[in-house]
C-alpha cells in the first residue's frame, strides 16, 4: 500500500547519522518534512497534527508546569507546548540535530520561533538516555509528550516505544502527570500499536486511544494517552473548551467538540 504525491520541488535533500532528511514542496500539501521517506508533517495540515498531540495532554492536567518533549524536532510541539500560560519550562529532546538545524533554516512556519523562547530548553541527546538521567535524577514533569518517528518506521525511536522506557518516563513525572504518545496508526499498524499500548497499559491506571485524520499522512493518527490522576474519558467537550478558553489558547484545529470525536473514532474501531 502507498501514496504517491507530485514533488513540485525539492528544497533539502541531505542524510544525518541516523535518518535521510527531505524537505520537498508537495502538490496540495506545500513545505513537507520527510524522514527515511515518510512523511512527518506538511505546511498544509502540520497544526492538525501538533494540536491533536499536544493540547489534549495539557488540557487534561489542571496547570502544566513543566513539559517535556521526547522527538518533535521540527519545533511544532514545542510551540504548542508553550502556548499554556502556566507552562514555565519545555524540555525538549531529539536525537538528531541536523532534522532540528534542518527545521530552524527551512521550517520557520512550524517552530515560529519557539526554539528562542526563554522557556525552552532542547537538548540534542538520545530520549531515551535522557529520561533514564532524569528519572535517576528525580525529575517530575507534568506533561511528558512523546513525538517521536512511527513506532513501525525508524529503529532510532524504537527503544522508547517500550515497557522498560514508560517506567522510566513514569519516574521521571510529578505525581499527577499526563503522558501522551504518538503511536502511528491503530488500523493499518495494528500489532505496532497495540504493542505500544500495552507497553503504556503496564505503567499507568488511566489510559487511552484516540485519532485524527491527517491528510498529507492519508490515514487516522493514532495516540495514547495516559496518567495515573486524570482519567481522559472523563474529560467533557464542555469542559474541555472552557480550559481552552480559560487559558486563551488560539487553536486552529482543535476544540472541545473535536477532542470528544477523536476519542470517539478510537471507540469506533474497538468497538
Amino acid at each position: 500500500m502507498g501514496v504517491l504525491y507530485p514533488v513540485e520541488e525539492v528544497l533539502l535533500r541531505t542524510r544525518s547519522r541516523y535518518q535521510e532528511i527531505e524537505v520537498l514542496v508537495l502538490r496540495g500539501f506545500g513545505k513537507t518534512l520527510v524522514l527515511d521517506g515518510l512523511i512527518q508533517s506538511s505546511e498544509k495540515d502540520e497544526h492538525v497534527y501538533h494540536e491533536a498531540l499536544v493540547h489534549p495532554a495539557l488540557i487534561l492536567h489542571p496547570e502544566p508546569r513543566r513539559v517535556l518533549i521526547l522527538g518533535g524536532g521540527e519545533g511544532a510541539t514545542l510551540r504548542e507546548a508553550l502556548k499554556h500560560p502556566s507552562v514555565e519550562k519545555a524540555v525538549m529532546v531529539d536525537i538528531d540535530g541536523v532534522v532540528v538545524d534542518v527545521a530552524k533554516r527551512y521550517l520557520p512556519e512550524w517552530h515560529q520561533g519557539a526554539f528562542d523562547d526563554p522557556r525552552a530548553e532542547v537538548l540534542i541527546m538520545d530520549g531515551f538516555e535522557y529520561v533514564r538521567s532524569a528519572s535517576m535524577r528525580g525529575d517530575a514533569f507534568d506533561a511528558v509528550i512523546m513525538d517521536l518517528t512511527d513506532p513501525y518506521g525508524s529503529e532510532v525511536a524504537a527503544r522508547l516505544y517500550t515497557r522498560e522506557a514508560f517506567s522510566l518516563v513514569k519516574s521521571a513525572m510529578s505525581a499527577g502527570g499526563v503522558l501522551v504518545v504518538q503511536a502511528g496508526s491503530s488500523t493499518l499498524f495494528a500489532e505496532a500499536f497495540e504493542a505500544v499500548y500495552r507497553a503504556v497499559s503496564a505503567n499507568f491506571k488511566h489510559v487511552y486511544e484516540y485519532d485524527v485524520w491527517v491528510p498529507s499522512f492519508s490515514y487516522m493518527n493514532s495516540f495514547v494517552i495516559a496518567s495515573d490522576s486524570y482519567d481522559f474519558a472523563s474529560l467533557t467537550g464542555g469542559e474541555a473548551q472552557r480550559r481552552i478558553e480559560e487559558r486563551g489558547l488560539r487553536l486552529r484545529f482543535l476544540n472541545g467538540e473535536r477532542l470528544v470525536a477523536m476519542r470517539a473514532f478510537a471507540g469506533l474501531r474497538l468497538g
